[in-house]
């Protein structure tokens, strides 16, 4: 497929190494375009040491139509003018995501929505480890994957947690099984318009067929609506019905039923599932189904549903400092995500949030905090933002900082014992960190900090 085209890799994170690294075992003629430095990018470039590839770096002027196809990072917006360049010259500009399942023969599982990607993700990994089948941990969980693609058997299972910025560069992309989680509002910024990031999340499922399986929450008004527009074998989730087909809850427990089929299959009793909130719930059922699809024994399905832990960022319990507990919910980057975190933890909260501004509305984050919620801390792109929506529904108890040390040390000045002290931004962590990752991270920092300088009890 690319052994000896010539391959304009546009960005140099990590994806953009994993597709060098992945182009030169394959024999393409690459070029790299990065608008950062090179000592920005000094520790890309040493990965990529011995790599033959021609660098753009800080600068677009080299000739465009010199290249058969770009692989764009995912988080590059299409409006750069190297990309347009591209595509007015008929070059087609494709994702690692495309570029991977372009060269692999592996099976793909590809997990996408708005929320539960990473948790139905990594609990997915943990059911198809348990069961001893061969598999990967890949996409937006790992370190490309492109090149992941590219190493794995055909017996290997890729495990993809595949984000809308990846799916809009697809046109031939087609995982075995596919799992979406749900579709809210989300990613503005990047794709304009909530169709535009609609049409991106169902190319996820778009090119599958008869023989492959796609695994869908059923509450999910878009997602239910646009089903019968899907080819593939489709297994329904509900946490809140009891369904013809497919996976659901009744009495406290998860019931599976197969398509044309009376049999009622036991999965587990939902108090038995480890993690905690009825959003977990329906990874839990999101990660069944695609284990089902997978073949995988329903015993073995409920054994991991039952000792997973949970992921990193995501409502991760950090420590209890004189009656008040810290959760961290870093992974909280778009509203419902956090008005989830909200619901799943008991009040009194004191919640931080604010970040960078992806054009999202507030309106219904503040709503959600229905006498749960006894302050705010904002800080932040958004601070301003959140802060005048939150007074406009009469809330009023809310401070803003410049960082996350001022968040942290007012959340333990004003907290007291059975409060609950939240990290749920609501926004992404552009412009203040790395990535959602480094900004937990600090929030723990910060919480084992200040808590262990604290008085106990």
């Amino acid at each position: 497929m690319f052994k000896n085209k010539k391959v304009l890799v546009i960005g140099l994170g990590i994806s953009g190494v994993a597709c060098v690294k992945g182009l030169n075992s394959l024999g393409a003629e690459i070029s790299v375009y990065d608008s950062s430095s090179k000592e920005k990018l000094s520790e890309s470039l040493k990965e990529l040491e011995g790599i033959k590839a021609t660098y753009y770096l800080e600068t677009d002027n080299f000739n465009i139509e010199n290249f058969d196809i770009a692989i764009k990072s995912p988080g590059i917006k299409y409006e750069i003018p190297v990309i347009e360049n591209a595509l007015k010259h008929n070059i087609k500009v494709i994702s690692d995501l495309e570029a991977a399942y372009l060269i692999t023969k592996a099976t793909i599982v590809s997990i996408t929505g708005t929320n539960g990607k990473t948790t139905t993700t990594t609990l997915i990994g943990e059911i198809v480890k348990e069961s001893g089948k061969n598999y990967k941990l890949t996409g937006n969980i790992g370190f490309g994957i492109f090149n992941d693609s590219l190493n794995a058997d055909k017996d290997c299972i890729l495990v993809a947690e595949t984000s809308s910025f990846q799916l809009a560069g697809t046109y031939e992309f087609k995982p075995h099984i596919s799992i979406l989680t749900n579709i809210t509002p989300d990613h503005m910024d990047f794709h304009h318009t909530y169709e535009n990031y609609i049409e991106a999340k169902f190319k996820n499922v778009i090119n599958q067929n008869e023989d492959d399986y796609a695994i869908l929450n059923y509450e999910d008004e878009i997602i239910r609506n646009y089903s019968n527009k899907i080819k593939a074998n489709k297994i329904f989730f509900s946490s809140e019905r009891i369904l013809q087909q497919g996976i659901y809850a009744k009495d406290d427990k998860m019931y599976y039923k197969a398509t044309n089929s009376s049999d009622e299959e036991f999965i587990i009793n939902l108090n038995d599932i480890f993690i905690p909130g009825k959003h977990n719930i329906e990874n839990a059922m999101a990660a069944t189904g695609a284990c089902i699809a997978l073949k995988i024994n329903k015993e073995i399905i409920a054994s991991v549903l039952k000792n997973f832990k949970g992921v990193e960022h995501r409502l991760e319990f950090c420590g209890e400092y004189n009656g008040v507990k810290f959760y961290n919910d870093s992974k909280g980057t778009n509203v419902d995500a956090s008005i989830k975190a909200v619901q799943g933890i008991e009040k009194p909260i004191i919640l931080i949030a604010g970040g960078y501004d992806k054009q999202s509305d507030y309106d219904d984050f503040i709503k959600c905090f229905d006498g749960k919620v006894k302050a705010l801390v904002l800080l932040g792109q958004t601070a301003d933002k959140i802060e005048s929506c939150a007074r406009q529904y009469g809330f009023t108890n809310i401070y803003k900082v410049q960082n996350m040390d001022e968040a942290v040390k007012k959340c333990f000045e004003l907290s007291v014992n059975k409060d609950n002290v939240v990290l749920s931004p609501a926004c992404a962590s552009w412009g203040m960190y790395a990535n959602y990752e480094v900004r937990g991270r600090d929030f723990k920092e910060r919480v084992k900090y200040y808590g262990g300088n604290s008085k106990k009890d």
